[in-house]
């Protein structure tokens, strides 16, 4: 039983890197069976059809952020160090998706999209809000902030990201809209005390991409 969950575990991974590379709709079950080197009748033994395959891939990445984020949480020293680890969490992700992938999955698509809105409106949503009220409590964030409208503000700007229909997003990047959004979200809420923090924390290597400050 462990290695039939290993090998779909496995198949859903490699599917999910090669709908992010290609595209959704570009690829048929025959391209995705080749690329696992195995044949569409053993593919089938795991997923009903391509539907299910996506559905199937969007959970597993959707698992994967949410233990991604929590990681980050835990060990981050201040809610600054948080913010910028999930940022390069997650801009790094972003910054594997294909253009196409997000219309592919809201029209053809709509259980798996409806697995990321969900992720998206609570997991995210929460991280967001507990990550300001951490950011008040410690001093690196405005008092005079309402985290609850800050939070949905916040995800009117990830939801206007993800909207295909947004001419920038015909011209710019997932991942670079990602970066402008949270240089916008956090230069609002950081008080002095935050924004010293802040230049301290990009100042670490693995920051240097991000180019917030």
């Amino acid at each position: 039983m462990e290695n039939r969950q290993q090998k779909e575990i496995e198949l859903l991974m490699t599917s999910l890197e090669l709908f992010m590379k290609y595209g959704i709709k570009s690829l048929t079950m025959d391209d995705i069976a080749r690329n696992l080197g195995i044949s569409k009748k053993t593919l089938y033994q795991f997923v009903s059809d391509k539907k299910d395959l996506v559905k199937k891939g969007m959970r597993l990445m959707v698992e994967g952020e949410r233990a991604m984020m929590c990681c980050v949480i835990e060990d981050s020293g201040t809610a600054i160090d948080e913010l910028i680890g999930i940022t390069r969490c997650v801009s790094s992700k972003l910054g594997e998706i294909h253009p196409s992938v997000i219309f592919d999955l809201q029209k053809y698509h709509p259980q798996a999209w409806k697995i990321m809105e969900d992720h998206k409106k609570n997991f995210i949503y929460e991280v967001m809000l507990e990550n300001l009220k951490r950011g008040i409590k410690e001093g690196y964030y405005r008092g005079n902030i309402n985290p609850l409208i800050i939070a949905n503000i916040y995800m009117g700007m990830v939801d206007n990201m993800l909207n295909p229909e947004n001419p920038i997003s015909k011209t710019t990047s997932i991942d670079r809209l990602h970066i402008e959004i949270i240089r916008y979200h956090i230069k609002g809420i950081a008080n002095e005390k935050g924004i010293s923090l802040l230049k301290k924390t990009l100042k670490k290597e693995e920051n240097n991409h991000l180019l917030i400050d």
